[in-house]
């Protein structure tokens, strides 16, 4: 007998209730089928038949079987509802408001008893959800859990436009629960393998919006959905059911993006959201798909705080910024003749941009004295001369750019050989391509597979990167990040039988920082100092490890993106392995390119190397 229910079981064995309706084993696998119930209880196909349920908390379950038998828990919840009303908030009706609205709407169970549910009519009381926003805190390469960018709800009020309470509304964010402080690298692990629970949780908006835009320095895009009052309140029922369930939390399929799809589905039955994700879900992949589902009305931008300064900043001369930043750090130039020597028109923009920055500063820190007199000070000089309302130039929308699965097939020469080249990148981005829609100087990819096909037949595994991160984000007079990259994985370079065609295959990992800098509109140059650690089987060292550099530049022209590479490796036993690359991308569509490539080698085993590439690049997924 299923545990959950002995405690109404009792009860009724002791009160005189209307019984539960019996009902032909027909009618309840006809009702445990439909798409609605099967959203309700998660359920998926199992791989060798029946069903399994994503829910991996035995609490959420009333049968015994439940997380496999949606037959089961469907007639176990049925007895539920004709429990005792003395039960109060832990009867079936409290718990499970979105299963009982469902069955009684099906049923036409009009008997039910009356249960006062004071908990759970408070909560949506205070919820008083009316409408939902999807929001979409944008790529962020310097948090391992959020590089591909992360996605919510925002519950609304009715009153929300009309009395502009989007502060008020509540964030529903589903997110690995972590317990203790794991390092990056055993984090990012526990997150491949399903080692961290994942919950849903209810906050104010308020404090998602401080923690994405201001603390992480994220755009936010606000993504208003079209769902009706009874289709929010719904989804917002099921919520409830789901208070303090964990689900096992995945990073790349089933994470907070698969899971706000399931909600959504729940909303609006039929709408078949989650079907399009059968091996991972990133988050701008997920927002496509509400938008091609139609669910979307309209589409609003959050600039971070580092958008926002630069843009302030961006029609100062050079001179201006200079005294911007020294303003940040001392506000006594307020009465400099430096300062008082500029127009009215260009102090207010100048101090505004101090203030900024100052504040960004202080981003992430513990209130400090002294930085909060000289923002006051600041404060007080921009509302004697206020600067004109800051426009934030809107970038490309996430969901517009291309999608995350690359299809690579190409031709080429290598030192007068021709070959055939197929590749395939499981995501999702690199910096030669398309990059409407893409963080400015990042590049992330996992799993990118090539192969190649020599004259002769013959094959050989050209490279298989597990991870490429690169990061090169632009220094400026008011901020100065650091640019950096870490690539590991496998990949061919020259070694003693490179003269025969023969290139040796070696597992590496290396990084590099730097910085990088804007020389003009769409063009970049950046230099990194590099460190490198390889197993090569022509190396007598097991390990052998290197430094060295990679320098270059990036433009993003009318074509589409060029780079222009050197880089170099000296290891430690004397090998020096020099490269010289260059590609340009041509954009055909925004899910379809071609690139063109060159590329010179050195090292002290084998003579220079010359290839040159076309590749055609088909994003899909």
């Amino acid at each position: 007998m299923p545990k959950r229910l002995l405690p109404w079981l009792a009860l009724c064995a002791c009160m005189s209730l209307q019984a539960a309706p019996e009902l032909a084993q027909s009618r309840i696998q006809a009702l445990a089928a439909q798409p609605y119930w099967l959203a309700i209880g998660h359920y998926t196909p199992a791989k060798l038949g029946g069903w399994r349920s994503y829910v991996d908390d035995p609490k959420f379950f009333l049968a015994d079987d439940g997380e496999h038998s949606p037959e089961h828990e469907l007639a176990a919840t049925l007895k539920a509802l004709y429990a005792s009303p003395s039960l109060g908030d832990k009867h079936a009706q409290c718990v499970y408001p979105a299963r009982t609205r469902w069955l009684k709407q099906q049923l036409q169970l009009t008997d039910l008893p009356t249960v006062e549910c004071k908990e759970f009519a408070t909560w949506y009381h205070d919820i008083n959800p009316h409408s939902a926003v999807l929001v979409f805190p944008a790529a962020y390469l310097n948090s391992p859990s959020s590089m591909f960018g992360h996605t919510l709800l925002r519950i609304d009020q009715a009153d929300v436009d009309s009395n502009n309470t989007a502060l008020l509304s509540y964030a529903l964010n589903f997110g690995a629960f972590i317990e203790g402080m794991d390092n990056s690298i055993l984090y990012a692990w526990k997150g491949l393998m399903g080692g961290y629970p994942g919950l849903f949780a209810l906050v104010p908006y308020r404090e998602k919006l401080s923690e994405y835009s201001r603390l992480e320095n994220r755009d936010l895009w606000e993504y208003r959905l079209n769902l009706t009052p009874e289709e929010t309140g719904r989804m917002v029922e099921h919520v409830w059911e789901l208070k303090q369930v964990r689900f096992k939390y995945f990073f790349f399929d089933e994470n907070c993006s698969f899971r706000l799809l399931e909600l959504l589905e729940i909303a609006r039955p039929g709408a078949e959201l989650t079907d399009h994700f059968p091996l991972y879900a990133i988050p701008t992949d997920t927002v496509r798909a509400v938008k091609d589902a139609g669910m979307i009305d309209k589409i609003d931008y959050r600039p971070s705080r580092e958008k926002e300064l630069l843009a302030r900043a961006e029609p100062l001369d050079s001179a201006e910024k200079h005294l911007a930043v020294r303003l940040a750090d001392d506000d006594k130039l307020l009465d400099s003749a430096e300062f008082k020597a500029l127009p009215p028109d260009r102090q207010a923009l100048v101090q505004d941009a101090a203030f900024r920055l100052l504040r960004y500063r202080a981003t992430g820190k513990e209130r400090d004295e002294a930085d909060a007199a000289r923002s006051y000070q600041l404060l007080r000089a921009i509302n004697v001369n206020p600067p004109p309302a800051l426009q934030v130039e809107r970038p490309g929308q996430p969901e517009e750019g291309h999608q995350s699965l690359t299809w690579q097939l190409g031709a080429g020469s290598r030192d007068g050989q021709a070959f055939g080249d197929y590749g395939l990148r499981m995501a999702y981005h690199d910096l030669e391509d398309n990059s409407y829609g893409f963080p400015q100087g990042a590049q992330l990819e996992l799993g990118d597979l090539r192969v190649r096909q020599y004259e002769g037949n013959r094959w050989q595994l050209q490279n298989l990167d597990l991870v490429s991160i690169r990061s090169m984000t632009p220094r400026s007079t008011m901020l100065k990040p650091l640019s950096w990259q870490v690539t590991g994985g496998w990949e061919r370079v020259l070694g003693k039988n490179s003269d025969n065609h023969d290139d040796t295959l070696v597992g590496h990992i290396n990084g590099g920082a730097g910085g990088s800098w804007k020389l003009t509109d769409g063009l970049q140059a950046y230099a990194l100092g590099t460190a490198r650690i390889e197993t090569n089987p022509d190396f007598a060292a097991t390990i052998a490890p290197a430094l060295g550099f990679d320098s270059g530049l990036l433009w993003r022209n009318d074509l589409g993106n060029l780079s222009l590479e050197g880089s170099g490796d000296f290891f430690h036993n004397g090998e020096v392995r020099r490269n010289l690359s260059f590609g340009q991308q041509f954009e055909l569509t925004r899910d379809l390119g071609l690139r063109l490539s060159a590329e010179r080698e050195f090292s002290h085993q084998a003579g220079p190397v010359n290839e040159v590439m076309l590749q055609l690049r088909w994003y899909h997924y």
